[in-house]
């Protein structure tokens, strides 16, 4: 197996982009891609760091997922989680992120591309309190790359088909996920059970 080891040579085998593939392209947040924010319940977030890349999956009630401030700033609160904190630690590390939001039933994904910071601010994440629970910390994303992706990779995939949804029992549980991977020691049908009320007391 032989890699491509060049740009040109890659820009050879793929030839030219199409016109609409670049027009799309802006550095700011234009009116018609604040409406694709708005709409968006889950983003993944990537960001890289000193021991490598990370991709965390970010979601929250349509329209307060994430706060745009201005055309080229968003905020994105770091709801509760496993405090494994690996996306904040690699943007204190380097600020470089990437953002693909995701939203039900439209095959258009958005791509956001810029650099973060990770700040406690009390007041700042008080602004950002659901429930009456502030998020941990937020993070403030400048934005330097915006654009739209077409449907194709949904459409192959029937995303939002409900008939090709995992089936109740088809995969395995958390809990059975980790007693696999600590032997039995962590997880197992406790964990499971205590799972739906331990996610509703700390969703926030």
């Amino acid at each position: 197996m032989k890699p491509i080891e060049t740009i040109s040579e890659l820009e050879t085998y793929y030839g030219t982009p199409s016109a609409a593939s670049l027009v799309k392209e802006t550095d700011h947040l234009v009116p018609v891609y604040r409406q694709l924010i708005a709409a968006s319940p889950f983003v993944g977030l990537a960001t890289v760091g000193p021991d490598g890349l990370d991709c965390s999956p970010r979601g929250d009630r349509q329209g307060e997922l994430l706060r745009i401030v201005d055309d080229k700033t968003v905020m994105l609160p770091d709801r509760r989680g496993n405090n494994r904190i690996d996306s904040l630690r690699n943007i204190v590390a380097d600020p470089r992120v990437a953002l693909l939001f995701l939203i039900p039933g439209s095959g258009t994904t958005l791509r956001v591309n810029g650099r973060a910071i990770v700040t406690a601010d009390p007041a700042l994440c008080q602004s950002f309190a659901v429930e009456g629970k502030p998020p941990r910390s937020v993070i403030v994303i400048t934005v330097e790359k915006v654009y739209f992706q077409c449907s194709r990779a949904v459409i192959r995939s029937d995303l939002w088909n409900p008939d090709h949804y995992a089936a109740a029992g088809q995969l395995p549980t958390a809990g059975e996920i980790l007693a696999s991977l600590s032997d039995g020691q962590t997880g197992g049908a406790d964990y499971d059970n205590q799972w739906p009320e331990r996610a509703k007391a700390s969703l926030w």
